[in-house]
């Protein structure tokens, strides 16, 4: 079993013991394993059966070895051109900071160990409960990056991973052929530093929908180049996504503390990709171990999900959400497509249905970089 041993304060032996509980949970759902498909080329039917019945499910070595080494190499250079501080536009070395050039949001910030999200207005208030906040060490920083938004066009590595050819069959699979982007954004939980992220779920246009199920908000791809601990991992109410919205003031009510019963851990090696619906209530503790947790984010919607509704208004402005402006963020697909398919020739490319049926193609080149700048502007935020 992955090393729990954490710090937190009086209540670390509660803890730990719910960590270990939680462990033991997720390691019997029957939901973990290597993307299959049939010999038709479905996706195979038991992934499927424990995704809808988790909420979430983890392919086992999807990144190749190139991936993990790209993708830690990528998130290096970010981190070493992190502005001096919240704010400022140059690094610690006189270069204009990562995203000081962007108008769209990039970096977000917490305090060593915090919860920056829990009980504040931030997403729409949808982190109603400030999570426990264990201290941090004396010489640790005033503030950290725990997360980046709009991380393709700062990571080739990620870029490359977006476009990875089994991923991309599993959200048709899921979403349908037509299926839309999201957002994509990178989450960094430094051993002794991480934040937390308050319990939640993400969707927020589609609850009183007459047409709402169980997937209506899509879902994320989580790419996992370090690995992820019942410490340091993503936690999910098993279960919570086909629920519809809940009451999560009144669960953390009644159970006393943060620790969410029925909840289980999210727990990945290096390389392995996990899937998790955005209706089920999840969230992660501050990351207090010894581990590095660094989550590649990639979200995906139905089509149907996102066509002509009106939305947005988190990370950037809200809009109609049309056919033009999908196809226009599906370019970075297109981008993501032929990036990988450069990097790894010998992988049989994904052919996203909707570019092929519109005649397109995409090239990597100088144009398409400069072409990434501000994509998340146009996020299909639901």
């Amino acid at each position: 079993m992955p090393d729990i041993t954490i710090d937190y304060g009086a209540r670390t032996g509660d803890m730990q013991a719910y960590m270990a509980e939680g462990e033991a949970r997720a390691m019997a759902l029957g939901n973990r394993g290597p993307i299959t498909f049939t010999d038709d080329g479905a996706l195979s039917p038991g992934i499927l059966e424990a995704y809808w019945r988790t909420g979430f499910y983890v392919f086992e070595n999807v990144m190749r070895d190139e991936d993990i080494v790209d993708i830690k190499a990528d998130v290096d250079a970010i981190r070493s051109r992190y502005p001096v501080r919240k704010g400022a536009f140059l690094d610690a070395t006189g270069r204009p900071a990562i995203g000081a050039e962007c108008a769209a949001p990039n970096l977000y910030w917490s305090k060593p160990l915090g919860d920056p999200a829990g009980g504040t207005s931030f997403a729409k208030g949808r982190h109603p409960v400030k999570m426990f906040e264990p201290e941090a060490a004396t010489d640790a920083p005033d503030e950290i990056v725990y997360m980046i938004l709009g991380s393709l066009q700062f990571s080739e590595a990620c870029l490359r991973l977006y476009g990875h050819p089994q991923l991309l069959a599993v959200a048709a699979a899921i979403n349908g052929e037509d299926f839309a982007p999201f957002n994509e954004a990178l989450f960094i939980k430094e051993p002794g530093l991480g934040a937390s992220v308050a319990w939640h779920q993400d969707g927020t246009t589609h609850w009183d929908a007459p047409d709402w199920d169980q997937g209506s908000h899509g879902f994320n791809f989580m790419g996992q180049p370090y690995g992820c601990t019942a410490a340091n991992g993503l936690w999910v109410v098993v279960g919570s996504h086909k629920l519809g919205k809940a009451d999560i003031k009144a669960l953390i009510a009644e159970a006393g503390s943060e620790r969410l019963p029925g909840a289980a851990p999210i727990i990945c090696k290096p390389g392995d990709v996990a899937i998790s619906n955005r209706q089920t209530v999840h969230g992660s503790f501050a990351n207090t171990s010894k581990d590095w947790r660094v989550t590649a984010n990639m979200g995906f919607h139905r089509r149907r999900s996102v066509l002509d509704v009106e939305a947005g208004g988190l990370h950037n402005a809200a809009a109609v959400y049309d056919a033009a402006r999908i196809e226009r963020r599906a370019r970075i697909l297109g981008y993501a497509i032929t990036a990988r398919h450069e990097r790894f020739p010998d992988e049989q490319p994904y052919a996203y249905k909707p570019h092929i049926d519109a005649g397109l193609s995409y090239a990597w080149d100088d144009a398409a970089r400069a072409d990434m700048k501000d994509y998340n502007l146009e996020d299909l935020s639901i």
